[in-house]
């Protein structure tokens, strides 16, 4: 009898065991985990609709102004390269978005890949690339001192730079140091990341040599776009995208002025963008599309956390899933709020969509 009761007690504690691990391998669905952040006070909606002053857009970043209001901005025209395309924006205040508004062009060639920066003083900076090509992308920024409010006159931000100095894509960090830390690449042949450091406040910058890349391992372009954090003072690190189907590491023990040689990592990418959040606990999240294969689809769209530093990560949901294949969601950009995170991306190329997700709901 008492052998029988220490199979069945043996046998139900299994089962439970069983059944936790599968609840905790389950990754909610966008509907899901909407309800559940909905919940917790949050909410996940769209920058504006189908009426809308351009027919395309992508890209976008989003951060939150001291006063507490969102302020999110993309780049848009008839499409991606055309000479239509300039930078537009948009802020939200008391819970609604107010109408776009086109933000900055330059001159009639097209605008990419605008990057919103919250700096210690509460300025709000705004960096964008500009020029026909990829290869000759200038750099020019922005900054608002009233929350986005009022926009200075766009300046380069190294003048007569061709390529692109500056963040590329994802935000600059802050350095525990004080120096500010923009994760760029340039796609001149090769793709080359490499960082770029200010020291005094977005005034002056110096650029890194680029990271050391392995091409007998790293096969393909390269790697661009990186995205940063820093888990202890003068240690960061940086995700990168890359051409060969998996997100790429590098890391740096001085300040990010000298990098690893690229190291392969699990996570599937597939040649799009991808950005990383370190939260004040130190736990880090990823949004990401973890489908391997250059040019692979762009769904789903995935946000996951990693509790070591970036060394595992565990899926906490999917923020799209659609069943086909050929729609876009891409480019996400997440960026800490005063009471959780918020993420936005490039929705079929049509809309922004924005996740604002308490901290409540990532504790859980």
């Amino acid at each position: 009898m008492h052998l029988r009761l220490c199979a069945c007690i043996l046998l139900s504690l299994t089962a439970v065991s069983q059944a936790e691990g599968k609840e905790e391998a389950t990754i909610m669905s966008p509907e899901g985990f909407e309800q559940r952040i909905q919940e917790a006070g949050g909410r996940a909606d769209f920058v504006f609709g189908d009426d809308r002053p351009f027919r395309q857009c992508h890209a976008s970043t989003v951060v939150q102004a001291a006063n507490g209001n969102l302020i999110a901005a993309w780049f848009a025209g008839t499409e991606e390269k055309n000479p239509d395309v300039g930078i537009w924006g948009s802020t939200c205040a008391n819970g609604a978005w107010a109408a776009p508004e086109r933000l900055a062009k330059i001159n009639e060639s097209a605008h990419w890949n605008p990057v919103l920066f919250r700096d210690e003083t509460d300025a709000i900076h705004l960096f964008f690339k500009v020029g026909p090509q990829i290869r000759y992308w200038q750099t020019w920024w922005m900054s608002s001192g009233d929350n986005g409010a009022t926009w200075s006159k766009p300046t380069e931000l190294v003048p007569g730079d061709k390529g692109g100095r500056g963040p590329v894509r994802n935000q600059p960090i802050i350095l525990e140091s004080g120096a500010w830390l923009a994760p760029a690449s340039t796609e001149i042949g090769t793709w080359e990341p490499y960082a770029d450091r200010s020291e005094d406040w977005g005034k002056t910058w110096n650029r890194t040599p680029d990271f050391p890349i392995d091409r007998k391992l790293l096969k393909g372009k390269g790697a661009i776009q990186p995205t940063f954090w820093e888990s202890a003072p003068g240690k960061v690190h940086a995700l990168l995208r890359t051409t060969a189907g998996h997100i790429w590491r590098t890391d740096s023990e001085d300040d990010g002025r000298t990098w690893s040689t690229l190291y392969k990592t699990s996570l599937p990418n597939n040649n799009s963008g991808i950005d990383v959040q370190k939260l004040d606990d130190g736990r880090l999240l990823l949004v990401y599309n973890p489908v391997e294969g250059n040019w692979a689809a762009r769904t789903p769209l995935d946000l996951a956390l990693s509790s070591d530093n970036g060394v595992t990560w565990r899926t906490i949901a999917h923020l799209e899933d659609d069943a086909d294949k050929e729609q876009e969601y891409s480019y996400p950009c997440i960026a800490q709020t005063t009471n959780g995170v918020v993420i936005s991306y490039t929705w079929r190329r049509q809309r922004v969509r924005v996740w604002q997700i308490p901290l409540s709901v990532l504790d859980q």
